[in-house]
């Protein structure tokens, strides 16, 4: 077999040990060999012969295969979770080499949460696609907690005390406020909570967290003391945006960041409760490798969003 390592948009030279890693990688990302040589830019036939010296220079079976599905052995789950973030930064590796001295280009992708797509991303995206002509962004919306290594992002944005100490951490935002809000409806039939201990008569929209698929508790803070309570109520969502269209619609209160209902407030269309009780959060921070800040591509977005001042503030 020849001595490269499949990997997508390009060969890389690479030792004979290596030779089949990004194929099987692929194929445990879509469980599929067609869909993992589509992606490779390779036939299915030599994805598959790929794995299968792999498989023979490691002298176990990774992938199980049968007529109508693919899944991973015990051993491949295990070779995944390690192999993943080596090749992540072995490709980062060349990537950067190869981009030493060039004009910012390339994929760059951001795992961002759907909350603050709207007033953080989207505004800022015409003025740096026109500034990066060769950059393409995708953005994977998703509330749950990223690994940008372990998941293939270049960065991501997160509340900062979501952001793991091995990241490079940029502020993009004022601290804010968290905040219990309804539509002026709602309070007109259920009455206004004057302390934690009345949210036990009143209807919420409940979130489910993505990362651990656990329901949040609502937290709050009083003389000094921190304390969540488990709430109830006829919905439960895992999207930020789709839980403030509920509340909007008087289906029950919400636990939101603040800057995310300041405009409704305004506008009359929602009201909030228990602002004494509700904690601070320190703020949006955009979060990426230490080693990938030399990627032209990824300085750049880095810059450009430092030189931007978002409405998304207390």
């Amino acid at each position: 077999m020849s001595s490269t390592l499949f990997m997508k948009d390009c060969l890389v030279p690479t030792v004979r040990g290596l030779d089949g890693v990004a194929a099987f990688l692929q194929v445990a990302a879509h469980r599929n060999f067609r869909a993992a040589a589509a992606d490779l830019g390779v036939s299915p036939s030599a994805v598959s012969q790929a794995i299968r010296a792999l498989e023979a220079r490691v002298g176990v079976a990774l992938v199980a295969r049968s007529t109508r599905s693919v899944g991973l052995t015990e051993a491949g789950r295990r070779f995944l979770e390690l192999a993943g973030p080596a090749m992540h930064d072995l490709h980062e590796a060349f990537e950067a080499a190869r981009c030493l001295g060039e004009r910012p280009s390339g994929l760059l992708r951001l795992t961002v949460p759907r909350s603050v797509v709207a007033p953080v991303i989207r505004p800022i995206l015409p003025g740096f696609c026109a500034a990066c002509p060769d950059v393409q962004i995708e953005i994977v919306a998703d509330s749950g907690f990223a690994d940008v290594i372990r998941d293939g992002f270049d960065a991501g944005i997160r509340v900062g005390e979501l952001v793991h100490p091995d990241m490079i951490g940029v502020r993009l935002t004022s601290p804010f406020r968290y905040c219990v809000a309804g539509a002026p409806g709602y309070f007109e039939k259920h009455g206004r909570p004057e302390r934690p201990a009345d949210l036990s008569a009143h209807r919420a929209i409940q979130y489910r967290q993505q990362s651990s698929g656990r329901i949040y508790r609502w937290e709050f803070t009083e003389n000094g003391h921190e304390f969540e309570v488990d709430m109830t109520g006829p919905l439960i969502v895992n999207d930020e945006a789709l839980m403030l269209s509920l509340a909007l619609d008087g289906l029950g209160l919400a636990y939101l960041a603040e800057p995310l209902v300041r405009d409704h407030v305004a506008q009359g269309r929602m009201e909030t409760a228990l602002q004494a009780y509700c904690p601070q959060s320190p703020g949006l921070f955009l979060y990426y490798p230490s080693r990938a800040q030399s990627l032209p591509k990824l300085k750049a977005f880095v810059d450009y969003m430092i030189g931007q001042r978002f409405r998304f503030e207390a």
